[in-house]
């Protein structure tokens, strides 16, 4: 059975090359007399498309993570069942031996229904909890037939005993595979320890291409399979369907992937499951905003979270930026719902994308000789290749000030967390550090060096 599975992974690497290949020959020809074949779209839709051979493996944060994990993949609809294998990983290979089977959901879906380049797949997801804090898992998905190789993850610890850190990036959305690639991997080898990632919205361009979305998952490759991922929807993941013409008319609707290729915690109000969530890591708190839809709604989901917090750090993720890195306006609903929750309950970090370019600022109160913050440090970041030009327009209008600001640059950054203290450092894709600033909490205040 290995000997098959070693032939199944040669052949699949094999067939996906020439199928690359041919595509990037096809789509970027310098030829200017060159035609593109009447069967690129077949081209196209045969790269993406699932098979036997499990794929598009990603771990979804949990609403707790030091005692559980969310797993998703997908494979060919002909597949009767799939499950995953988990075991605490030690040094030796034998651990497999101490492996527990466990089946997933699974969910046929026919993306054709709706897209002119869609196909059906077979969907599986499952969240598996009773794990033990602070260990190391492996992993590996599939059935009888076919399985990934092992993966890797460690669930949450003790926040007293070491410090943490995360990554967070804006936009992939355009050119995933071409530049956003190598983004996402050099964010890795810089903090291959991330215990999560927190994607700002916008992963691709068109919500239910089916080809984006693999660009997406080929260009993270492993590493959304050993890092948890905590995203959120941007603009572009709600979009008309696309079969002929749109039957739908303006109507638009969230990715078809989304809530089957995703476990995200199911804690946040019905009407929007899987896009507002939260999860506690740690003295950590991160909630997860949809700023596409149902802004009022979701600010008496907030308020309610953030008066039975218990954590000593907040971070709040959503695409549309409060104060626009871009434009000249703000987000006037997000100012008049979501902002005064913010300050009222000391949020520490507002991670944001939408705009294409690079701004971190705040709002500050003085108090004697000393400035602290009043909410959180409002942050706006790219990490695909689209870029805007930045604004010149200042937050003054908004009561906040512009500390930090960028154009044509993918960024990723990374936030640790010790204790008392938060360092934030963004990052170029060249791996060049481009910005950080530090806060303390000290005797019930906010200071903010930066």
């Amino acid at each position: 059975m290995q000997r098959l599975n070693n032939k199944i992974l040669i052949i699949k690497g094999i067939r996906g090359t020439l199928l690359f290949l041919a595509l990037f020959f096809y789509t970027f020809s310098f030829s200017q007399k060159e035609k593109k074949p009447k069967d690129l779209s077949k081209i196209v839709k045969t790269w993406a498309q699932s098979d036997v051979y499990p794929d598009h493996v990603v771990l979804s944060a949990p609403e707790d993570p030091t005692t559980a994990i969310g797993i998703n993949w997908r494979t060919s609809p002909t597949d009767k069942i799939g499950y995953v294998e988990i075991a605490v990983s030690y040094g030796t290979p034998y651990f497999a031996s101490r492996s527990q089977r466990i089946n997933a959901e699974k969910i046929n879906y026919d993306t054709s229904i709706n897209l002119d380049d869609g196909f059906e797949s077979s969907f599986y997801g499952i969240t598996i909890k009773d794990l033990k804090p602070n260990t190391l898992y492996a992993y590996r998905v599939g059935n009888d037939l076919f399985k990934s190789e092992w993966f890797q993850f460690k669930t949450a610890g003790n926040p007293k005993k070491e410090p943490y850190s995360f990554i967070y990036v804006g936009d992939a959305q355009n050119y995933i595979l071409e530049l956003w690639s190598r983004l996402i991997r050099t964010a890795f080898k810089t903090m291959p320890e991330a215990k999560f990632i927190i994607h700002a919205g916008d992963l691709v361009n068109y919500a239910h291409s089916e080809t984006e979305w693999n660009d997406w998952f080929d260009a993270g490759g492993f590493i959304h399979s050993e890092i948890p991922t905590i995203a959120v929807p941007g603009n572009h993941e709600y979009s008309p369907y696309k079969k002929g013409r749109n039957v739908f008319g303006e109507k638009k609707f969230l990715s078809m992937q989304w809530q089957r290729q995703f476990s995200f915690p199911e804690n946040g109000p019905v009407k929007l499951n899987e896009t507002c969530y939260y999860i506690d890591y740690s003295d950590l708190k991160v909630i997860a905003l949809n700023s596409n839809l149902e802004i009022k709604l979701q600010s008496k989901w907030l308020k309610k979270v953030l008066a039975q917090n218990n954590k000593k750090w907040i971070v709040v993720t959503y695409h549309h930026p409060a104060f626009s890195a871009s434009r000249k306006e703000g987000n006037e609903e997000i100012i008049k719902y979501w902002k005064p929750l913010f300050e009222e309950y000391n949020v520490d970090l507002a991670l944001q994308g939408h705009d294409h370019a690079y701004t971190r600022g705040a709002v500050y109160t003085k108090e004697l000789k000393n400035e602290y913050l009043k909410g959180p440090v409002y942050v706006v970041s790219v990490s695909g290749g689209k870029m805007y030009k930045l604004s010149s327009e200042g937050w003054d209008k908004f009561g906040a000030v512009k500390n930090k600001k960028g154009q044509y640059l993918q960024l990723f950054q990374v936030i640790t967390i010790d204790d008392n203290k938060l360092f934030y450092k963004s990052y170029t894709a060249s791996g060049k550090l481009f910005d950080s600033f530090e806060l303390e909490k000290k005797e019930g205040k906010r200071q903010y060096f930066k």
